[in-house]
């Protein structure tokens, strides 16, 4: 007898829902889909499929390891979306040049990234996030990071931190230095994953003055409030660095009159996992997760490849990395739905169990019918079971 038991598994890197977290899931993204719309972001929706060349314009090589491929009936190879802001760019590039500018999108959907599965990120995981794009002034990136504070804030999570980079910071540093872009790549590379063995190692064996080497090892260690501007400054020896650095304290000026200021901390060595980051960029960490809650910056640049020129700014959220925050905080209790009665009826009553139904739903309130007749106790010990708040029973 063939042996059926892989009808029952899943593929790797995906997940189920079940009813007490898509519960928790679907609220969470109408707290923020009522935020983004309150900030007066307008929902756009993509396309999961998209043609590979479109999601790898400028940086195929890195991302296609990465991506989940196969072909149309005219041999295209396509993909499923691995994050949305290209998506977007080409939407915007595409199919809404005639709209004034800026334009303040938002949105809520699934990508998909072949990956080694970790805590809160599976290869199928949802994603939530704005775009701001037609703005190149700091106040822009301040609204995109002040919003970011406040979808964790509306969300329930309560402690966190937002570290800012400047990706300009650490180009002009390395250009002041002459160094081969082969070089600079690995430096960015090991910058993205923090890796410190990494960067020490490059730093040893490049021909590079011992002031230069002590300044490139000391880069993940420029993390701090607004002193490590001035830490910065002071070894910001050329034009483009010093830009990035008065770029973040005018982005900081702001959130302070967002009353943000608290959550803030620089971090002079972040770099994003995406190439296309032009100036500011961010994360948000959360005590006892080891990864980024969300992430995002400035990307002027993108547009460009769809034909557009458009200075731009934004940021995506995990849902499930904030939910599993939220959970590590003990902050789901707001996101659990209350489930407020159950009514149930003895023989004969089905028509007034009913009414009595159709009339708490018209209240608003969660009701559950019964499916059957059934006596005092069965209904009771199904209301306990399944934890609602009243029993309604009709005899």
């Amino acid at each position: 007898m063939q042996n059926n038991d892989f009808l029952l598994e899943i593929p790797y890197g995906m997940r189920d829902f079940l009813p007490h977290d898509a519960a928790i899931k679907r609220n969470v993204e109408n707290v923020l889909a009522d935020l983004f719309q309150l900030w007066g972001y307008n929902e756009v929706i993509t396309p999961a499929v998209e043609y590979l060349d479109t999601l790898t314009m400028g940086n195929k090589d890195e991302l296609n390891k990465h991506m989940f491929k196969f072909f149309d009936k005219n041999n295209r190879t396509l993909t499923l979306r691995n994050e949305m802001t290209t998506s977007i760019a080409r939407l915007v590039a595409s199919r809404m040049q005639a709209e004034n500018l800026p334009l303040k999108l938002s949105y809520i959907c699934k990508v998909y990234r072949y990956e080694q599965a970790q805590t809160g990120r599976q290869c199928e995981f949802y994603q939530a996030g704005v775009e701001f794009m037609g703005n190149e002034q700091p106040s822009a990136d301040a609204e995109i990071i002040a919003l970011a504070i406040k979808s964790m804030q509306k969300s329930g999570l309560k402690n966190f931190q937002v570290c800012i980079g400047q990706v300009e910071f650490i180009n002009g540093l390395m250009q002041q230095w002459q160094l081969p872009n082969t070089v600079q790549t690995d430096i960015r590379m090991a910058l993205e994953k923090h890796d410190l063995v990494k960067l020490e190692q490059i730093a040893d064996v490049i021909d590079l003055a011992a002031e230069a080497k002590k300044i490139l090892k000391k880069l993940p260690l420029l993390h701090g409030k607004e002193e490590i501007l001035q830490q910065a400054a002071q070894i910001a020896d050329n034009d483009k660095s010093r830009k990035a650095i008065e770029n973040l304290t005018n982005i900081y000026q702001m959130l302070t009159e967002y009353g943000l200021a608290e959550y803030i901390v620089f971090d002079l060595g972040v770099i994003r996992d995406f190439s296309y980051y032009t100036g500011m960029v961010f994360e948000i960490y959360a005590p006892g997760l080891g990864c980024p809650l969300c992430g995002g910056g400035r990307y002027d640049n993108l547009l460009a490849n769809f034909g557009k020129a458009c200075p731009a700014t934004g940021f995506a959220l995990g849902l499930e990395r904030l939910m599993l925050a939220l959970e590590k905080q003990g902050d789901l209790e707001e996101l659990i739905n209350t489930k407020d009665n159950y009514v149930a009826y003895a023989d004969g009553k089905l028509a007034e169990a009913i009414d009595k139904a159709m009339l708490l739903r018209s209240a608003g309130e969660i009701t559950e019918l019964a499916d059957r007749p059934q006596t005092l106790l069965q209904a009771e010990e199904y209301c306990n079971d399944k934890g609602y708040v009243n029993l309604v029973y009709l005899q």
